[in-house]
């Protein structure tokens, strides 16, 4: 039995599919401040925040992207980025090739695409 506090292993990265890894990875270093920490490849980005974070970026040659909002299906993962200014971080996230999904009335984040159609959530208040 494993001791509380105590994993099998320590989580290295999280990783995605995508159609062209550079170009994704591109997206969210820009999105997140983060620094490229393996393209030596061109179907596996590395970049890691701040932090050390890590997102990998793998080519998935018939990616095809979530489909949300479906009620017949999930989005399986997204990432909740934490802003200052909603306002001004859309605008960026806009411009960096990201979409608009929706506008949540009932909290403090709003919905995106990614250039190839993962989801993200821009939040603005750190409630855990």
């Amino acid at each position: 039995m494993m001791a509380e506090g105590h994993g099998v292993g320590t989580l290295r990265s999280v990783v995605l599919d995508c159609p062209e890894p550079r170009i994704l990875a591109e997206f969210y270093r820009r999105l997140l401040g983060a620094e490229l920490v393996n393209d030596r490849e061109d179907d596996w980005i590395v970049i890691a925040d701040r932090s050390g974070r890590r997102i990998a970026f793998q080519t998935a040659p018939d990616y095809r992207p979530p489909n949300f909002p479906d009620p017949t299906a999930s989005q399986q993962v997204h990432f909740d980025v934490l802003v200052e200014d909603i306002e001004a971080a859309q605008r960026q996230v806009l411009t960096l090739g990201a979409t608009l999904v929706r506008e949540q009335t009932d909290g403090p984040f709003r919905v995106y695409r990614d250039p190839v159609g993962h989801t993200f959530c821009l939040v603005w208040r750190a409630d855990d």
